[in-house]
């Protein structure tokens, strides 16, 4: 009897749209749950910003009942005050499903790239692309949900490559001795 799926969103940061992909895994089967994107308004406070991106993705986490997260890590070269706002739209995409009692899991983008389409430079639209290919079902409007469901095609391939090396990593640990 074969295992259930698991069901996971990938969530691409952001602090103006934050992108999530909601797909089912089962063994190397993929399939399109939802996807979308949570604005924030830019003329609120930055506090009141990150506000409505936890709202909104705490919203998405309890209607779809992921059972893991993933989060693509970020890497900005640019001005520091625009890393610092990212630095902390994603502490959110951390925190919201942290606090939903998920595992979440970071990817780097190159290797979400490399993972859906081969080359890890590669386009927004390639990317794009790509998901309608795994994702026939798949209707992202916006490259941030694109990219989320990027993020989750790539925590679907990579899971139980981490859970074996997690699982080897604390059997190679000696026992605690209680005296």
């Amino acid at each position: 009897m074969p295992a259930p799926p698991i069901r996971i969103i990938g969530i691409d940061p952001g602090l103006r749209n934050m992108g999530w992909g909601v797909i089912d895994a089962a063994g190397s089967r993929l399939s399109f749950v939802a996807c979308g994107s949570v604005a924030s308004d830019e003329r609120q406070t930055p506090a009141e910003r990150l506000c409505e991106l936890h709202g909104g993705l705490s919203r998405v986490v309890e209607v779809h009942g992921p059972h893991e997260a993933a989060v693509e890590e970020t890497f900005v070269n640019r001005d520091p005050q625009s890393a610092l706002r990212l630095g902390q739209a994603r502490g959110v995409a951390l925190l919201v499903p942290s606090l939903a009692g998920l595992l979440v899991a970071e990817y780097a983008a190159n290797l979400i790239k490399k993972t859906v389409v081969g080359v890890g430079h590669a386009g927004k639209d390639q990317i794009a692309m790509m998901v309608k290919v795994l994702l026939p079902a798949s209707n992202a409007r916006t490259p941030d949900a694109a990219d989320a469901l990027a993020v989750a095609i790539t925590h679907a391939q990579y899971r139980a490559a981490r859970a074996l090396v997690e699982r080897s990593t604390a059997a190679a640990r000696p026992a605690k001795v209680r005296s």
